[in-house]
């Protein structure tokens, strides 16, 4: 018999998402052959900037994008083409919060009724009446119960996340996608989400893939990272490794860009980065590493392989430079 906790809760191998643009132009590649697991209680962080094909990976865990090739599998089942009765099903195991608070409700539903409605679909057994539970979900987010009878206009963005993020958790699903949750809060309700997430974390045991561009805010959420440029993985590894001794130069550019409070470190960092040599400029796109043209260590070879994704150190990198110029001290894009 297999034991199930050996089996990670989310599973992708080979994943490939790519966007069709039109009769006459080339579908673009958003994610290339990617793998990575979330165990059960974990949270997994999937870092870059806009356009590393991190919430391309997201949304096709939640069945919203199309998987060009690979799979994904949750508990041990095949999920990358489930069809849309068997997806219904899956939304009690899997759910998501995203970005933006303002579109994630109905305006003309009540935040009661926005919340109470995957209670009626999926009837999941929970402690006390649906109106119990539903105050119990609000009270848990920072939200009086009587919040269930306003309307989303009622609330500021910052409230509307946390509404978000009651309603993600009211089921009690097993996994949660947040695809950048807090991005558009304001420093005080990020500490109060993070901490938020970290606690129903340590009392229901669920998962996150949390999805974020901001390399600092997973120190306070994240057991492992997986860093993504280009929908490549640049780097994997322990929170505590990828935060504080990054070895790939995208990871080092992603935490040497992150601000910091004090104003001597932060200028340490800006006059320890290196604009692209003239070098590394000049090559153009092709199979090579795709973070070469905008890496101050590249070198031809950079531009003409795709560095192969290695064990290094108990976590992964791709970069055929690497210990060549490994200094774990150095913020250097």
């Amino acid at each position: 018999m297999t034991d199930t906790r050996a089996v990670p809760l989310l599973e992708t191998d080979g994943l490939a998402v790519r966007y069709r643009r039109g009769r006459h132009r080339p579908a673009l590649t958003a994610v290339h052959g990617l793998g990575l697991t979330v165990g059960r209680g974990e949270t997994v962080a999937l870092v870059g900037e806009s356009g590393s094909g991190k919430s391309s990976v997201g949304n096709a865990v939640l069945g919203l994008t199309p998987v060009d090739s690979g799979s994904i599998r949750f508990d041990g089942e095949d999920i990358t083409r489930a069809d849309p009765r068997r997806r219904r099903a899956l939304t009690a195991e899997i759910q998501a919060v995203f970005q933006d608070p303002y579109g994630s409700l109905n305006p003309v539903r009540t935040i009661g009724q926005s919340l109470v409605e995957p209670l009626l679909v999926h009837r999941r057994p929970g402690a006390g009446t649906p109106r119990e539970q539903v105050a119990d979900a609000l009270e848990r987010v920072g939200l009086p119960a009587s919040a269930a009878g306003r309307y989303p206009a009622h609330f500021s963005g910052g409230q509307r996340q946390r509404i978000a993020i009651a309603r993600a958790l009211i089921i009690r699903p097993r996994l949660i996608v947040c695809d950048e949750p807090t991005s558009a809060l304001d420093l005080s309700i990020q500490a109060q989400v993070i901490n938020l997430l970290n606690q129903v974390q340590r009392d229901l045991g669920v998962s996150y893939l949390f999805i974020t561009h901001d390399l600092a805010l997973i120190r306070h959420v994240a057991h492992r990272v997986v860093v993504l440029y280009g929908g490549h993985i640049m780097e994997t590894g322990s929170t505590e490794q990828v935060c504080d001794r990054p070895r790939h130069p995208y990871s080092q550019a992603l935490l040497a860009a992150a601000p910091v409070p004090d104003p001597e470190e932060q200028a340490r960092r800006r006059n320890g980065r290196r604009a692209p040599t003239a070098d590394a400029r000049s090559g153009g796109p092709g199979a090579g590493c795709p973070f070469a043209l905008r890496c101050p260590h590249a070198e031809e070879p950079c531009r003409r392989i795709l560095p192969p994704l290695e064990s290094v150190d108990g976590g992964q990198l791709a970069c055929l430079r690497y210990p060549e110029i490994a200094e774990p001290s150095a913020l250097q894009p």
